[in-house]
């Protein structure tokens, strides 16, 4: 009688399994919970420097609104566009484990929404906590389009360090009194570097330091004898900021979302797209002062560059709450910060260094460092500028009357007329992209010594493809053609180790001997030093199309931009699911 039953039984048992596989995946099952929000693209007119202009912005705010969940919650954004333009939007940092089709990089993991359009973001945020951003991911439209991201631990569970008495975001930004479409614009038609930003803000406002700008300061109130939680982002277009504070010191504790060791410092450097919690442990007394709060640039490049400074103020409760001295009349103290143009400043090339050094992963028990320690698959990139020529017929305004352009392995990334997740998906590459991408320069030569004469760089749709859980290094050389810059670059879809970085060529012989496979930092954006190399390593473990780009706009917009593909693994939780319904067309 028992085996009569056996089939049956098997088969219920399928059927059980399957319930709850899928149900793992319904929000009433999982761990975290489900958060839902609405942002509509649209017109705002807003002011700054004594110019009005009407700007994109996400449900009228500007900087955009926060967007709060937990480590482990489900989130669900509905973008609705009103606007001319097309739009998309990216969770800058988020892992998208198995949802690249929310990732929001025009035209390479999705179409952009178009006017009167809408499409629905949905992932889950998975082993991480602490500060990102999103933003738009299409031309220059990140100018006004971004805000915060707060990813806070899992219920009942605490920071690795001291609780703060509140938490504040600090977002870096740039004002253009024009609209910095027609800036992209202009720049990509004449072949010339783009006019510079008008201001620097801080929370959206440039501060005193600039004319006509009295009233727009950002204020950052706070009593003596607190810790405050700094969340410090940089959503400017094209500028790495130092940022501090005058006579008080800051506690870095997470990059990137992820946990740091702390260490101290008086200045930071971020660059765009990248994140850093800091603490403020504000005085024990009511310091009868105020004190500045600086940002401004970091600059490795030649051409021009805004060369003003954003100030916001720290301001103390005054004990007395009656008390009503004028604030004008408190001392007023400024912090130093390094000379703007490095490359004069040797000192400043090497501060940035030290300081890119102390950021360490926590690689404890409860928060592990998963570095790599073999690899499967070495690429070696050189990053850098170079020319395109010109229309014929035309005279262009880049070097030697060409163009600028900037590449990956000399080769100037073609964004496609389609999104190449959608064609991988389907298996419908051809004419989309190719996967040739090189996995070192075609041509080798002295990276960071005397340039080649010849500056032309190809321009090509090239991917290169990953097996599932590949283990990656991935050196990447700035190179010094028509000038050695710093590029900071970010990995869509992956956090990943910097397990080394120097000055010069990078020598493959001796530089791996003194590689960190211990306790490097983990991130998703990592500066390349002006004239040097990083070497960094992950896990190809997230099936899709990962973009992966300098996330200075200009260079970005220039070509210096390429793509992986990482193929399904085994396990139905290592395939990419089926697209959304709503993905938008191109």
């Amino acid at each position: 009688m028992g085996s009569l039953h056996f089939p049956c039984f098997t088969s219920m048992a399928a059927l059980l399994f399957s319930f709850f596989v899928a149900a793992s995946w319904m929000p009433e099952f999982a761990a975290g919970k489900t958060r839902h929000y609405t942002f509509n693209i649209k017109y705002h007119n807003v002011t700054r420097l004594c110019n009005t202009r009407s700007i994109l912005s996400v449900n009228g705010k500007f900087p955009g609104p926060r967007l709060v969940a937990r480590e482990g919650d489900q989130v669900l954004i509905k973008v609705v566009n009103h606007v001319s333009n097309n739009v998309t939007i990216h969770w800058h940092g988020i892992r998208q484990l198995q949802t690249g089709w929310a990732d929001g990089p025009a035209y390479i993991t999705q179409c952009p929404i178009q006017t009167g359009q809408a499409y629905t973001y949905n992932f889950t945020i998975t082993g991480q906590r602490g500060t990102l951003l999103w933003h738009a991911h299409i031309s220059w439209l990140r100018s006004t389009l971004h805000g915060p991201i707060i990813i806070l631990p899992k219920r009942n569970e605490s920071y690795p360090f001291v609780k703060p008495y509140k938490e504040v975001p600090i977002i870096l930004g740039e004002w253009f009194n024009v609209d910095p479409e027609a800036v992209i614009s202009q720049a990509l038609q004449t072949g010339a570097g783009p006019n510079v930003s008008d201001a620097y803000t801080i929370n959206g406002l440039p501060g005193p330091l600039y004319n006509c700008s009295s009233r727009d300061v950002f204020k950052l109130k706070v009593e003596p004898g607190k810790t405050y939680l700094l969340r410090l982002i940089n959503a400017a277009l094209n500028d790495e900021l130092f940022f501090s504070i005058a006579n008080h010191s800051l506690t870095v504790v997470e990059a990137d979302a992820v946990y740091t060791k702390p260490f101290e410092t008086d200045i930071i450097l971020i660059a765009p797209g990248q994140t850093t919690n800091i603490l403020l442990k504000t005085k024990p007394t009511f310091p009868n002062a105020t004190f500045l709060i600086l940002a401004r640039p970091y600059f490795t490049g030649g051409g021009t560059i805004d060369n003003t400074t954003t100030a916001g103020i720290l301001e103390y409760k005054h004990p007395n709450t009656t008390h009503h001295t004028s604030i004008k009349a408190l001392p007023l103290f400024r912090p130093s910060l390094p000379p703007i143009n490095a490359t004069k400043f040797v000192n400043v090339t090497q501060f940035v260094e030290n300081l890119a050094k102390k950021f360490r992963s926590l690689a404890n028990k409860q928060f592990p460092a998963n570095v790599p320690q073999t690899v499967d698959r070495r690429f070696f990139f050189t990053l850098g500028l170079g020319t395109s020529p010109c229309p014929q017929n035309s005279t262009c305004q880049g070097p030697n009357g060409l163009k600028f352009a900037a590449s990956v392995n000399n080769f100037s990334f073609a964004l496609p007329s389609t999104a190449m997740l959608q064609a991988h998906f389907s298996g419908q590459s051809s004419g989309v992209y190719t996967t040739d991408f090189p996995t070192k320069p075609l041509v080798a030569f002295n990276y960071t010594g005397t340039p080649p004469n010849i500056t032309n760089v190809s321009n090509a749709t090239r991917a290169v493809v990953l097996p599932f859980n590949t283990s990656v290094e991935l050196v990447l050389q700035g190179t010094s053609i028509l000038g050695a810059e710093s590029h900071p670059l970010h990995l869509h879809g992956y956090n990943f180790f910097i397990v080394g970085l120097g000055f010069g060529n990078y020598d493959p012989t001796k530089d791996p001997a003194n590689f960190n496979l211990v306790d490097p930092a983990e991130r998703n954006t990592a500066g390349v030093p002006a004239g040097g190399w990083i070497a960094i390593r992950f896990f190809a473990d997230n099936p899709g199309v990962w973009f992966m780009h300098c996330h200075l706009d200009i260079h970005t917009s220039w070509g210096l931009r390429m793509a992986w593909i990482v193929q399904d693994g085994p396990q139905p939780n290592q395939k990419l699911p089926p697209p959304p319904s709503d993905l938008p067309k191109c």
